[in-house]
């Protein structure tokens, strides 16, 4: 007995994150096995931001961004799409954006300040640039590809090139005897250069504080003109435990991190359902409008589909076509998850994500109204929000429900792991019972 598990969704949807949880649930020892790896990848993510917080500061001298060219709905092929406005940013990238209230007047001692820790915090962006080659091991992407992931686009496997072989990292001992004699038997590519930046970052770190504390950088970020990743805060307040010597991610860390995916990565568990043993093989894929066509040879014989709508994307669009909502994108993509032949009698469990971000946002006085105006004069509270958001998915389903199957829908935050795992126990079970039902085993 197996089940073939698809997790489908746009990029940035949490599609991977999903997939690291199912992992530490089930198969946690691999998780543990891969957990040096994700030291790079944590270092990628705090150089990335500083770079992005740095490219704002660089742009404040340029004054406000061009307006957006206003979005069309004329266009969409969905007659559950929303309307929307085209105000905001893309996926999420740093940009000096419109927004309420100006740009901030610099006196002479901040611009001071910001040049002197621009000065100093350069050398990371070196790292940022050697950390993107490493980790995407020589993939060659296009130029909107590599805007969109930073420049990394990871494969299947990629967390074997990150690995240290053979040895313990050296710079856990301060003995230079020991170190001498390590350097002599040999050195590993991959710890040389996480050790160098690891070196780098700690002797930057208090540099990096005081540019995420400026207030300058402080004032970006809550008049919503500074966009960076969002685990961006939840690193760059840990820069002291990052940079220290012994670092190794926690589990947090590593759900935390942001990789793109390209193409298909396949994860198998064994999981227990009922006293059965059951293997799952779980397809994680690349959710770039340009990736999507590959998701196809995977319809034929799935058996059950999550998929991932990230809710709290109400006021971005995609990079791929800034006039679309990725509101409206994940609808669309929706429909076509929904109406295809192939799928038709396949479990389909609907993640609502990303909720923690859409609290975070509505509780900060974004209106969502302001990017999608059909929205109205709706309470800008969350539970009014999300059932309008849900109403909508809800909406695609019934049109293209001839089956009259059921919607599973499940409101999330998959960065959360405890609810999170109770979200995925309550998944499996209703993946195996519609898996006997359409084996009329029950």
């Amino acid at each position: 007995m197996q089940v073939k598990l698809l997790l489908l969704g746009q990029a940035e949807s949490g599609k991977s994150t999903l997939q690291k949880q199912f992992q530490l649930f089930y198969a946690p020892t691999s998780l543990e096995e891969e957990r040096d790896s994700w030291r790079a990848v944590v270092y990628f993510n705090v150089v990335r931001n500083i770079k992005r917080i740095l490219q704002a500061l660089d742009a404040l001298d340029l004054g406000p961004a061009n307006a957006r060219p206003s979005a069309s709905t004329a266009d969409l092929s969905t007659d559950a799409a929303m309307d929307v406005s085209a105000d905001g940013d893309g996926d999420g990238k740093a940009i000096i954006d419109g927004g309420e209230g100006g740009l901030p007047i610099l006196s002479s001692s901040a611009k001071t300040e910001l040049a002197t820790l621009k000065l100093q915090l350069s050398p990371l962006l070196t790292a940022e640039a050697s950390l993107a080659d490493r980790l995407s091991g020589g993939v060659e992407v296009g130029s909107l590809a590599k805007r969109r992931g930073g420049g990394v686009y990871v494969r299947t496997g990629w967390q074997t090139t990150m690995t240290v072989t053979g040895k313990k990292r050296r710079h856990n001992s301060d003995d230079p005897a020991e170190k001498q004699q390590g350097d002599e038997n040999g050195s590993d590519p991959v710890q040389d250069e996480l050790d160098k930046i690891a070196r780098m970052l700690f002797a930057c770190k208090e540099d990096v504080k005081q540019l995420w504390a400026h207030p300058v950088v402080r004032s970006l970020i809550e008049k919503r003109k500074l966009r960076l990743q969002e685990s961006a805060e939840f690193f760059l307040n840990s820069i002291d435990r990052v940079t220290e010597s012994a670092y190794k991610p926690s589990m947090d860390d590593i759900l935390r991190s942001r990789l793109q995916t390209m193409g298909i990565a396949t994860h198998e568990f064994m999981v227990q359902v009922s006293g059965k043993s059951i293997l799952w093989h779980l397809y994680d894929v690349g959710g770039a409008r340009g990736q999507r066509h590959t998701w196809v040879p995977y319809f034929d014989d799935a058996n059950a589909i999550i998929f991932l709508a990230p809710v709290s994307a109400f006021d971005q669009y995609l990079e791929e076509d800034p006039k679309m909502n990725r509101i409206n994108d994940s609808l669309q993509l929706f429909t076509v998850i929904c109406s295809n032949e192939l799928l038709k009698k396949v479990h389909l469990v609907l993640f609502l994500n990303k909720t923690d971000v859409l609290k975070q946002k509505l509780d900060a006085g974004v209106a969502v109204k302001r990017y999608i105006p059909s929205y109205g004069d709706r309470a800008n509270t969350y539970e009014t929000v999300i059932e309008y958001f849900r109403t909508h998915f809800l909406q695609v389903h019934r049109k293209n429900n001839e089956e009259h199957r059921v919607l599973y829908t499940h409101q999330t935050s998959v960065v959360d792991t405890s609810t999170t795992q109770s979200v995925i126990r309550n998944v499996r079970d209703s993946i195996f019972r519609g898996y006997l039902q359409e084996a009329s085993l029950v």
